[in-house]
């Protein structure tokens, strides 16, 4: 038992080491990262622009606004002259002036264009609540009496989903599923085709079946490309959750996904769930097909060659998939579902769309697991036999005799 795990880890730390990994781990976030700061960059050259001042001779009365205000304000401009030359220079979009007396809160705004919605809504917000608190005091009430003005009224309000949006969300969800399937796919089956290729017919390969089964030479390999999918997906799901947690307090970002908390909720919902298992599930038993066809090439330099009849059957399952977005009661789909080396794309698709039962679920995850452990156990017992192959004939010699091992 010792040696499957010394070949898992060794097959881990080679793979996690290797600058392929590191690209294809830090490749997204390379991607969100330069868009997001090309965003602060355009931001940056006209964000003074859209802002505005607020100016007062009372301080007191500037502070109490900032103490419920701060977005969208330039703190630095207090005087209407300043104010004046940065709107010239298009660097400010206007300034509002404050002012106070016994009996009136006012405020005047100046700018270049309309105060925004958002920011009038703020303003008239500060003038009502400090012209009760000035109409209090004047008035000179008693406590019972002040108390009773401050009743306020109730709004309570009831979201339900608009079904354009919950439709939006599952086309998103459908295709940042199908696409994340088939790219891990392609990736992981190319790299174990050729690791495992890349060992054919060598004498390292005699010696170490000299000292272990084949069969825990090729879990071990199996379970070590396994390792490298968990702690992809894992930093994937971390990562994830960090860019969403800065996107809902940045500045630039903030008001997008409060606009479409509703739509990215929904999605991260598909995301996160089941989805997942046969993410991980169907990348494994892709896999272990790409160790055996990695076993079935003539020679080393057959290497690149060898994931291709595996990349050949995920394109497949990639392309079927999109006929049968909108149609998910087809039979196709139902039957693909339970079908293994499909069902991985079937199946969330089904989820997605809220189209089959947790018995449905229970069974294809069966079946996948079942042809997973199947598959895995066959091909280790003949695991041998491939790789100790050497002669150079046809693909489908050297496959039907790769199943006539025993």
């Amino acid at each position: 038992m010792n040696k499957l795990w010394i070949v898992t880890f060794e097959t881990f730390l080679r793979q996690v080491k290797s600058w392929s990994f590191v690209m294809l781990i830090l490749g997204p976030f390379l991607m969100l990262g330069i868009t997001i700061g090309a965003g602060y960059l355009g931001a940056a050259g006209g964000a003074d622009s859209s802002n505005v001042a607020v100016i007062s001779s009372q301080p007191t009365l500037r502070k109490s606004f900032f103490k419920e205000n701060s977005d969208d304000i330039d703190k630095k401009v207090t005087d209407e002259k300043v104010a004046t030359k940065k709107m010239k220079k298009d660097n400010l979009a206007g300034y509002i002036v404050l002012k106070a007396d016994n009996k009136c809160v006012t405020a005047k705004y100046v700018g270049t264009t309309s105060l925004s919605s958002s920011m009038k809504s703020k303003v008239n917000s500060f003038l009502v609540q400090t012209q009760q608190q000035l109409n209090m005091s004047r008035a000179k009430l008693s406590a019972q009496q002040s108390q009773a003005l401050q009743q306020q009224p109730k709004l309570t309000e009831h979201i339900q989903k608009k079904a354009g949006t919950a439709n939006l969300g599952k086309i998103i969800s459908f295709w940042i599923t199908v696409i994340m399937v088939y790219m891990i796919l392609i990736t992981y089956t190319s790299i174990t085709a050729q690791e495992i290729a890349s060992e054919k017919g060598t004498k390292v390969m005699e010696i170490i079946f000299s000292s272990t089964t084949a069969l825990k030479y090729f879990l071990g390999k199996i379970f070590g490309v396994l390792l490298v999918i968990l702690t992809q997906i894992l930093v994937y799901l971390v990562g994830g959750w960090g860019a969403y947690i800065f996107a809902e307090n940045s500045s630039l970002t903030k008001s997008f996904v409060n606009e479409y908390q509703t739509l990215i909720n929904s999605v991260m919902h598909n995301l996160l769930s089941v989805n997942l298992i046969y993410l991980l599930l169907g990348v494994v038993i892709y896999t272990i097909l790409a160790a055996f066809c990695g076993a079935l090439v003539a020679k080393v330099e057959d290497a690149s060659k060898a994931a291709q009849p595996v990349i050949m059957l995920n394109l497949v399952a990639f392309f079927v998939t999109f006929p049968f977005q909108n149609n998910v009661d087809s039979i196709v789909v139902k039957i693909l579902s339970y079908v293994p080396f499909f069902s991985s794309y079937f199946m969330p698709l089904r989820l997605i769309n809220n189209n089959a039962s947790t018995m449905e679920i229970t069974i294809s995850l069966l079946i996948l697991l079942a042809s997973i452990i199947l598959l895995a156990m066959y091909i280790g017992k003949i695991y041998q036999g491939l790789m100790l192959q050497t002669d150079d004939s046809s693909f489908w010699k050297r496959f039907k005799r790769g199943l006539s091992y025993k």
